[in-house]
């Protein structure tokens, strides 16, 4: 992955986060700035497992709905996360 995948990865996972907020259904009592750490994340591994699969001149779909899917997983497994410690300190 060169520096221009990572710094793309990290710009788009942005929006990444944003877009699993999305898609999880329910509310999620987690702040911004951890929705875009997820997103950075997903954008990150998702662009290491099909980045190096595919090789595309525009924008590859395929990639990105990985992206998407495993920032939707994350900002799942840390609302959890989060819900269950608040309780139990509570």
């Amino acid at each position: 992955m060169t520096i221009e995948g990572i710094l793309g990865a990290i710009i788009i996972g942005l929006v990444i986060g944003a877009l699993g907020r999305l898609i999880v259904p329910g509310k999620q009592d987690i702040p911004i700035w951890l929705t875009i750490v997820v997103g950075i994340v997903a954008a990150l591994i998702g662009s290491a497992i099909v980045g190096s699969l595919r090789d595309t001149n525009g924008v590859d779909w395929v990639e990105l709905l990985v992206q998407v899917v495993l920032a939707a997983v994350g900002v799942a497994l840390v609302a959890s996360m989060r819900g269950r410690r608040r309780a139990s300190t509570l």
